[in-house]
């Protein structure tokens, strides 16, 4: 059982949000941001609002869209998940003089993350490519157990017996980021936790790979030593609780 709510939150942290990811990996998302100085702000009755903001060849994530350029409201979570499967087309409250951002630049930026996020198996034979899409992949995993933890109701249950402290998730040694763990609200923090109480570490991009597309069982990859974890081990159990709910929002 999944939620439009929760499904909301997702779309808009985990999967808008990672643009700012998708920016800093793909030469075509960074060429069509790179004279930008813009932000662009979602606001959805009874759920989440957010902003995407573009300037300096960078984008980035912001909670905060009262005072940005362009504002699409939205009036229920369904409205909102609609955009974002193509079934609804918003129009913006504030900013509609800048339509062409949204047309030229927005869409095509979103059009880029999907053939990563959907990348069918042709593209995927190309080594650069699959990085990129696992990579991407891995940020979006990581803020949607966020999002599950904070909204979904079967979510909340296992966040409520994560203690406080940060969960460390590594692809081998050079992908990183963290979950924080604070009074049972889950907060993803964009790059390797300084301490962590425990830790969950993928042996590859290719086995996170594996992994995120259901080709390999988690629990005998941790048989194997591929899939190392460690630290407060009822931690990262719960994370892993929660990550089993986000492949049903997400398929």
């Amino acid at each position: 059982m999944t939620d439009s709510k929760t499904l909301a939150y997702i779309n808009l942290y985990a999967v808008l949000g990672s643009i700012p990811r998708l920016c800093e990996l793909d030469e075509r998302a960074r060429e069509l941001i790179k004279n930008e100085k813009i932000s662009l702000g979602f606001r959805v009755k009874g759920g989440p609002s957010g902003a995407l903001c573009f300037a300096d060849g960078r984008a980035w994530f912001a909670e905060e869209c009262d005072s940005c350029n362009i504002i699409l409201p939205f009036s229920s979570p369904e409205k909102f998940n609609g955009m974002i499967d193509g079934t609804v087309t918003p129009i913006p409250s504030k900013g509609f003089a800048r339509l062409g951002f949204l047309l030229k630049k927005f869409m095509p930026l979103t059009d880029i993350l999907s053939s990563y996020l959907r990348a069918d198996e042709k593209a995927l034979e190309d080594p650069i490519f699959f990085e990129k899409s696992t990579l991407l992949m891995f940020h979006l995993i990581a803020n949607a157990i966020a999002q599950i933890g904070n909204v979904d109701m079967i979510g909340q249950a296992s966040a409520s017996y994560i203690v406080d402290g940060t969960i460390k998730l590594a692809i081998g040694d050079d992908h990183v980021l963290g979950i924080e763990a604070k009074d049972h609200v889950l907060r993803v923090l964009k790059e390797a936790p300084k301490s962590f109480s425990s830790f969950m570490r993928f042996e590859d991009i290719k086995l996170a790979r594996d992994l995120f597309d259901g080709r390999v069982n988690a629990v005998a990859a941790v048989g194997e030593g591929k899939v190392r974890i460690g630290g407060m081990i009822s931690q990262v159990d719960n994370v892993n609780r929660i990550l089993d709910r986000v492949t049903l929002y997400l398929a």
